[in-house]
């Protein structure tokens, strides 16, 4: 509206702007039984994370698990926590910073958890406030799953429901076989093999598990790390064992469960191994506690010697070069790029 013609009652209106929102998985705020188990209740509570009826599961998780596995949880991430915060938490912020004025100031960008804070709620209506009339959502999952990409998009979902004025919204897909991704894990992978000045005779692709019924429903998770390792072992020019990490429960889940391969490869007379986790933009709990710790004791106990757990792209210029390469694509006809 022309300033001129604007009524002299009219509310302020900031300047029109494009948003751009990373969604990471969500960490407690301390490594700390109370505040995981915050933290757990509510992503355990996600009908997408755990397709029990409520009825049934609600009283397993109340009065079993969320009076067990804090303590245990809290104690992992104690291994990993950090002076600035939890590992995932520090990565994703530093990938935002990293990516603000990418496209001038007229482009925001932002971060938000799907659990814990800061929520995606809260995010999303403090980019609006601040005149972003058109936001991209931005999930940083490779591959696509119900349990993650759909349920950010809930949570997207949730809050614009609660908005009068909604901003526009458009989503970054998986990006799973993106030519620009792979490129980029195969730069870093290389990179941090040569730090070691080491050959593996190994290289282990671990990414996180899900229930095999998911697969059966339609989920195309599965298939898309299994491209994504394929194309992975083309670009390094070498083969890549695919495995899935994570279990929890009593269910049947996706397979071969990352431990067990390390144990077989062990035993096999394989000594030098280097995990990579090509499904976490970030390095967290399950990469630097499950693997970089627990996985290298199961090596290391079932014969191995040499274990290298290659960090994930987080905040790299590997990983910046990505997602600008991402985000502008999303962008066109909002931003000239």
């Amino acid at each position: 509206m022309n300033e001129r013609m604007r009524p002299a009652d009219h509310p302020p209106v900031a300047r029109p702007r494009v948003g751009v929102l990373l969604v990471n998985l969500g960490t407690p705020d301390a490594p700390t039984a109370a505040a995981v188990k915050t933290y757990l209740r509510e992503f355990l509570s996600d009908r997408r994370v755990v397709e029990i009826p409520q009825i049934l599961w609600q009283p397993i998780l109340r009065g079993i698990i969320l009076n067990t596995r804090p303590k245990k949880s809290a104690h992992a991430y104690r291994q990993i926590w950090t002076e600035q915060g939890s590992p995932l938490a520090v990565h994703t912020r530093a990938i935002a910073t990293a990516l603000a004025g990418q496209w001038g100031e007229d482009v925001m960008v932002d971060w938000a958890m799907r659990y814990g804070a800061p929520a995606i709620g809260t995010r999303l209506t403090a980019l609006k406030a601040a005149g972003c009339e058109r936001i991209l959502i931005v999930p940083l999952y490779p591959q696509y799953s119900g349990a993650t990409t759909a349920s950010v998009m809930d949570a997207v979902g949730g809050a614009l429901a609660g908005m009068r004025w909604q901003p526009a919204i458009r989503t970054l897909p998986p990006y799973y076989d993106d030519p620009a991704y792979i490129d980029a894990l195969a730069a870093s992978a290389t990179s941090q093999l040569r730090e070691t000045n080491g050959t593996p005779q190994a290289i282990v692709a671990s990414f996180h598990g899900m229930p095999e019924r998911t697969l059966h429903l339609g989920d195309p998770y599965h298939c898309q790390c299994q491209k994504s390792a394929r194309l992975l072992a083309q670009a390094l020019g070498r083969p890549v064992e695919t495995s899935f990490q994570s279990r929890f429960g009593r269910a049947k889940w996706l397979g071969p469960d990352t431990e067990s391969v390390l144990r077989r490869l062990a035993r096999d007379g394989v000594r030098d191994i280097a995990v990579i986790t090509p499904g976490f933009a970030a390095d967290c709990l399950e990469t630097l506690e499950e693997i970089g710790l627990r996985g290298k004791e199961v090596f290391l106990a079932a014969g191995g010697q040499n274990f290298a757990l290659l960090r994930c792209l987080n905040a790299n210029p590997d990983a910046i070069h990505l997602y600008r390469t991402l985000i502008n694509r999303e962008l066109a006809g909002w931003v000239d790029n």
